[in-house]
């Protein structure tokens, strides 16, 4: 498997954002060709040390890196990449990486 995990960074309004991200991004997002698995943090997101400079994780899966490029490359992840700009001001760090169990 392969995972795409976006890290969205605290917002100025956070309920516009949560009110945004899961009733327009999320259906959006879902429609991004190979998406196997769609998960979102729940709760707030810490550090061992405690507090983070981060708002919300979602981890997005799909059958491999190639995968994951395709579908940012197709119109519906061309489409969920331009909605960003709606929502997420405060900036979102992006990761992409291969997994195994171990």
């Amino acid at each position: 498997m392969a995972k795409l995990v976006a890290l969205y960074k605290k917002p100025a309004n956070v309920a516009a954002f949560d009110e945004y991200y899961f009733s327009t991004h999320v259906p959006i997002a879902k429609k991004v060709p190979g998406l196997r698995r769609y998960e979102v943090s729940s709760g707030p997101v810490a550090t061992p040390q405690g507090d983070s400079a981060y708002h919300l994780a979602a981890i997005l899966w799909f059958d491999s890196l190639a995968a994951i490029q395709a579908a940012l490359g197709s119109p519906e992840g061309q489409a969920t990449a331009g909605d960003l700009a709606n929502f997420a001001q405060a900036g979102v760090d992006l990761l992409m990486f291969d997994s195994k169990e171990v």
